[in-house]
């Protein structure tokens, strides 16, 4: 019996060495972590002070960037819509006998419309072109606070001859291209919709304050004129093409329905005409901004001085683990 209660005591023994096996290892091991890194102090401070410098001189030399912006609100306007629908309850039939198809689904949103013709391709294309802003957006170097100018980059842009001068491999040309431009555009300016409220906030960010200012108030302006121009030649043609059907057809109902059709065509674009701001209401106009919106030099600096500390312990575990297996 005695034999049987020292053998479960020796047993007990072992299994409570082997619980405290690993934690005097682990304490070892990370012991030995510290020495390590202590050891490699200097080589830590060095590599951190080299990385914090560098985030520092990185900072300093990105430009000041300036953020203006403009509250905007969806006019409200059906312009013919509700008067469609309307009548494509009443007389959906009869237009169908006329070969003309009212509809009376839900219209597309205008102002989400808007929002993605303010981002496509062909508008900041002709946007870019229409204002000339081309050397402005690819070819911009400083802007001077004092006297309010600015200057380009000699090697990209001659301003005295007014001509592109960059190096560049083929396809690309000296002269950027328009897919080249709205590539960049792309990166300057912000459309976001308050989805509670619906109201628009339109944000253009550049080296010239002034520059971001003028360019968030032509936005809105060609883009209401754009949309204005495109509801009203889409009226002009739907009224072209009723007008046509009411020669064809000696059916009174129908012609009363083509009549309404081009009444509310006719609203389209009286509503149009009378009306600047077509799509977006400015409620928040864009002023020029006098604090900078970037870039976050300190957080630059922060950032860096982290990873170098980081990347310097790392460096120094790695070698001494690769020298202790050797």
């Amino acid at each position: 019996m005695s034999n049987e209660i020292n053998k479960y005591q020796q047993d007990a023994n072992f299994q409570n060495q082997q619980f405290q096996n690993p934690v005097q290892d682990d304490e070892i091991d990370l012991r030995e972590l510290f020495s390590v890194i202590w050891q490699g102090k200097w080589y830590i401070i060095a590599i951190t002070a080299v990385f914090a410098i560098g985030s520092v001189i990185f900072a300093l030399s990105q430009p000041n960037m300036y953020k203006s912006e403009a509250l905007l609100a969806p006019a409200d306007a059906e312009q013919g819509g509700g008067g469609l629908a309307a009548l494509a309850g009443q007389f959906g039939g009869l237009a169908s006998m006329a070969g003309i198809n009212l509809g009376g689904g839900a219209g597309v949103d205008k102002t989400q419309m808007a929002i993605e013709v303010l981002k496509s391709r062909q508008f900041t294309s002709a946007f870019i072109q229409k204002h000339n802003i081309l050397p402005d957006l690819m070819a911009f170097d400083n802007w001077n606070m004092s006297d309010n100018t600015v200057s380009y980059d000699e090697e990209l842009y001659d301003i005295s001859s007014n001509k592109w001068v960059r190096e560049v491999q083929a396809p690309f040309k000296p002269e950027p291209s328009m897919q080249e431009a709205h590539k960049e555009f792309s990166k300057i300016i912000s459309v976001n919709t308050d989805k509670e409220t619906g109201m628009v906030k339109l944000s253009v960010e550049h080296q010239s304050p002034y520059v971001a200012q003028q360019w968030v108030n032509l936005l809105v302006e060609d883009i209401n004129t754009e949309m204005k121009q495109r509801d009203v030649a889409e009226a002009t043609k739907s009224t072209q093409f009723l007008e046509s059907k009411i020669a064809e057809t000696n059916i009174a109902d129908i012609k009363t329905v083509l009549y309404k059709l081009i009444e509310e065509q006719a609203k389209t674009i009286m509503f149009a005409e009378v009306r600047e701001e077509y799509v977006f209401k400015t409620i928040d106009p864009a002023l020029v901004p006098e604090e900078k919106s970037g870039p976050k030099r300190a957080l630059i600096c922060v950032l860096g001085t982290m990873l170098g500390g980081m990347l310097a312990v790392m460096l120094v575990l790695i070698r001494y683990f690769v020298g202790k297996e050797d």
